[in-house]
């Protein structure tokens, strides 16, 4: 497997090319230097303005200190730097892009504001007591901003004396306000707003009535993308069901705060032939419990649907005048008693947490809701 390299963009082989300029004398500690940075020897890198510090693990228990210095620039070739950026809206979005345009750098040079370190540029110190320009711990900090300037091209106007922030900003700054355009003259036209406020208010108007049936939803140019798993039919029928909804609650006939339950056995009410096994499979349940819970919606609606799911137990003394008709009614079988729910032969009563009563029936070992309920039980035997 081949080493990493440093300096992977060319503003970075010119940090790295400053760095080995400089160690002419003791290029020695290069290859250590490299190692070291491979190997993670060196920690608590910070780049700030006109410095570099970190820690670096050598022979010793503990990290050596690592300083760089570098010359900032001067308020002048800020200045000169700044123009130069301006000039081309481009060069601001190339950096923004994490690129820096080879042009820019070699007009910041011409402006005397070189962007890119020159031999001799690099100033190391560190705390280790070899005395080789640079030593193999300075070299490894070295090689890691490599990396930065890489990453983040704002990185070399940092260590010349601005962070990204600051930089953006004062190019911000320099920008000239936009022109104005010139508008015609404004001739005042219509009613005067004192006139328009001292006026009586006129009536609302009426709202207009509701279509007498809802409408059908505009067909799809273009059938929803493969990926989207949305099926063309399926989009088409919420369409239909919510403007069929929409129109019920317009006219007074809907409910507004349905529970993604009470929605979902409505749906299945109204699904045409073989509409409630998909339903049931989107929503993670039975075909035959959600056929349970339409026949219970159909029937009875909301409380219906409360009735056939919940089981509760009632105050003392709701049950007696019930009981005593139900003894009255020759329906055969004794009469069985539990929680809400009042059983006999193939009639069972139900009473609702809304204070209803619902009528089920035995229907393939089951028990499903076969009317409206009522307040009154009477009506329903």
């Amino acid at each position: 497997m081949s080493r990493r390299t440093f300096g992977g963009t060319w503003w970075g082989r010119a940090w790295v090319q400053a760095l080995e300029g400089r160690a002419k004398l003791d290029p020695n500690r290069l290859p250590r230097g490299r190692t070291y940075a491979r190997k993670g020897f060196v920690e608590s890198l910070e780049v700030g303005p006109g410095q570099i510090r970190a820690a670096v693990w050598g022979s010793r228990p503990s990290p050596y200190r690592v300083t760089i210095r570098t010359q900032q620039f001067t308020t002048a070739q800020w200045d000169a730097l700044l123009t130069t950026i301006g000039r081309q809206v481009g060069y601001t979005a190339a950096l923004l892009d994490g690129e820096l345009p080879p042009d820019l750098a070699e007009h910041a040079r011409a402006a005397g504001a070189d962007l890119l370190p020159g031999p001799g540029d690099l100033k190391p110190r560190c705390s280790c007591p070899d005395h080789a320009d640079p030593c193999k711990h300075s070299a490894a900090v070295c090689y890691l901003v490599a990396d930065e300037v890489d990453e983040d091209p704002f990185t070399l106007f940092l260590v010349r004396g601005k962070d990204r922030a600051e930089l953006l900003a004062e190019l911000r700054s320099r920008r000239p306000a936009p022109k104005r355009p010139k508008l015609p003259k404004r001739t005042e036209q219509g009613i005067a707003p004192a006139d328009a406020f001292a006026r009586e208010p006129a009536a609302v108007p009426s709202l207009p009535s509701p279509p007498a049936a809802p409408g059908r939803p505009a067909e799809l140019a273009l059938p929803p993308p493969p990926a989207s798993g949305v099926r063309a039919e399926a989009l088409a029928a919420l369409a239909a069901d919510a403007a069929a909804r929409a129109w019920q609650l317009v006219t007074g006939g809907g409910l507004a705060d349905l529970s993604v339950d009470e929605d979902l056995a409505r749906r299945a009410a109204s699904a045409p032939h073989g509409g409630v096994a998909p339903l049931a499979a989107e929503a993670g349940m039975s075909s035959r419990e959600l056929t349970r819970w339409a026949i219970a919606w159909r029937e009875a609606g909301r409380g219906g649907l409360a009735a056939l799911r919940e089981v509760w137990q009632p105050p003392a003394g709701k049950f007696y005048e019930v009981l005593a008709e139900l003894d009255e009614s020759g329906l055969p079988g004794e009469t069985k008693i539990w929680r809400n729910r009042i059983t006999r032969g193939p009639l069972q009563l139900r009473l609702g947490r809304d204070g209803r009563w619902y009528r089920f029936t035995r229907s393939f070992q089951d028990w499903l809701p076969d009317a409206p309920g009522s307040a009154h039980p009477l009506d329903l035997l």
